[in-house]
C-alpha cells in the first residue's frame, strides 16, 4: 500500500496550522473557513512568499464578514479574554502583556477589574466577547478603553458598576452588529501584527 500524501492534503494541513497560529484555535477554522479558503483562492492560494500570507489574512476576513453572525461570533471567541492569564498561545501571552515583563506583571487590581469589564461587556453585548487590538498598549490602558466602550466611570473597583445594572444591547441590532464587525476587523489587525513579527524574527516557513 502507497505511503505517499496526497500533496492537497498536505497544503491543506499546513493552511490550517497557519490560520491557527494567526487567529487563535476554532473548531470553524478547519470545518468553515479552510474549505470556503480554498474555493475563494483556487489556485492562486500557495505558501511561498510572504505576500501569500497577507493575501490569506485579508481573504478570510472577507470570508467571514459573510458568515452568518453566529459563526462570525463563534469564530472571535477563539481569541483569549483581555487580562485572561492562563492557557494562552505564546502570541496570545505575549500581546496581552503590553510590554509587561515578569519582574513588572500586570498590577493584581487591574487583572480583577478586566475581569468584572469581560463579565459587563458580555452582558451588554450577550454573544460576544471583547476583542481589541492591543498592540503594545498595557492591560490597565486596554480596562479603560473597555469602559469608555461600555459608557462607565474609570475604576479599579472589581465589583462596579454592577453587571446587572447594565443595559443589554439586543443580539444582532445594528449597534451589536457594528461591534460584532469591529471585532472580526481587529482580529485581522492582529493576524497580521503576528505575521511581522514572525516574519521579522525570521520563523516564517515558506512552503514550495
Amino acid at each position: 500500500m502507497s505511503t505517499d500524501r496526497d500533496p492537497g492534503q498536505d497544503f491543506e494541513s499546513n493552511l490550517k496550522s497557519i490560520l491557527i497560529l494567526l487567529f487563535e484555535e476554532s473548531d470553524v477554522i478547519q470545518k468553515t473557513l479552510v474549505p470556503e479558503l480554498l474555493v475563494s483562492l483556487g489556485s492562486e492560494i500557495t505558501l511561498t512568499r510572504p505576500a501569500d500570507f497577507y493575501k490569506i489574512i485579508d481573504e478570510s476576513i472577507c470570508v467571514i464578514h459573510r458568515w452568518s453572525p453566529y459563526l462570525q461570533a463563534h469564530f472571535i471567541a477563539g481569541h483569549p479574554r483581555i487580562g485572561e492569564t492562563k492557557n494562552l498561545s505564546v502570541l496570545s501571552s505575549k500581546e496581552q502583556s503590553g510590554g509587561t515583563s515578569a519582574a513588572a506583571p500586570t498590577p493584581p487590581e487591574v487583572l480583577l477589574r478586566l475581569q468584572h469589564l469581560n463579565a459587563c461587556y458580555e452582558h451588554v453585548y450577550p454573544g460576544l466577547r471583547y476583542i481589541t487590538f492591543v498592540n503594545g498598549r498595557s492591560r490597565a490602558t486596554i480596562a479603560e478603553d473597555m469602559e469608555d466602550k461600555l459608557g462607565i466611570s474609570r475604576s479599579l473597583l472589581p465589583d462596579q458598576p454592577p453587571v446587572e445594572s447594565l443595559v443589554p444591547v439586543e443580539a444582532n441590532s445594528q449597534p451589536w452588529l457594528a461591534e460584532l464587525h469591529r471585532a472580526v476587523e481587529d482580529v485581522g489587525r492582529i493576524a497580521k501584527s503576528r505575521l511581522e513579527k514572525i516574519e521579522r524574527e525570521g520563523l516564517l516557513q515558506l512552503r514550495k
